[in-house]
C-alpha cells in the first residue's frame, strides 16, 4: 500500500514538471554578433586602437581577440605573436 502512494505521489510530481514545461516560452532569438574567422595579419600601425576585447571560442563563435577602432571591429588571431605588442597600453573593454 505504502509503494502505492510513492508511485502515485512520483507520478503526480511528473505531472507537475511536464505541464510547468508546456506553459514555458522560449525567447526570440537574437542575431549574433561576434567572430566567426580571424586574421593572423598584422593591423597596421596607422589604424588607430581604441580598445580590444578576449572572445573565447562558442560555435558559431572563435577564440579571437577583437580590436576596436574608432568605426570598426577587427578580429584577429590570439595566438598570432604580434598580438601581445599591440595590447600594451590598450584598455580591455567589457560588455
Amino acid at each position: 500500500m505504502q509503494l502505492c502512494w510513492k508511485l502515485a505521489l512520483m507520478m503526480l510530481v511528473l505531472v507537475c514538471v511536464t505541464a510547468q514545461q508546456h506553459n514555458y516560452r522560449r525567447p526570440t532569438r537574437v542575431g549574433v554578433s561576434c567572430c566567426k574567422e580571424v586574421s593572423g595579419g598584422r593591423i597596421p600601425a596607422s589604424i588607430k586602437l581604441m580598445g580590444y576585447k578576449h572572445q573565447n571560442a562558442l560555435s558559431p563563435c572563435v577564440d579571437a581577440v577583437i580590436f576596436y577602432t574608432e568605426k570598426e571591429k577587427l578580429c584577429s588571431d590570439p595566438k598570432a605573436p604580434w598580438i601581445k605588442n599591440r595590447l600594451n597600453g590598450l584598455k580591455k573593454i567589457v560588455d
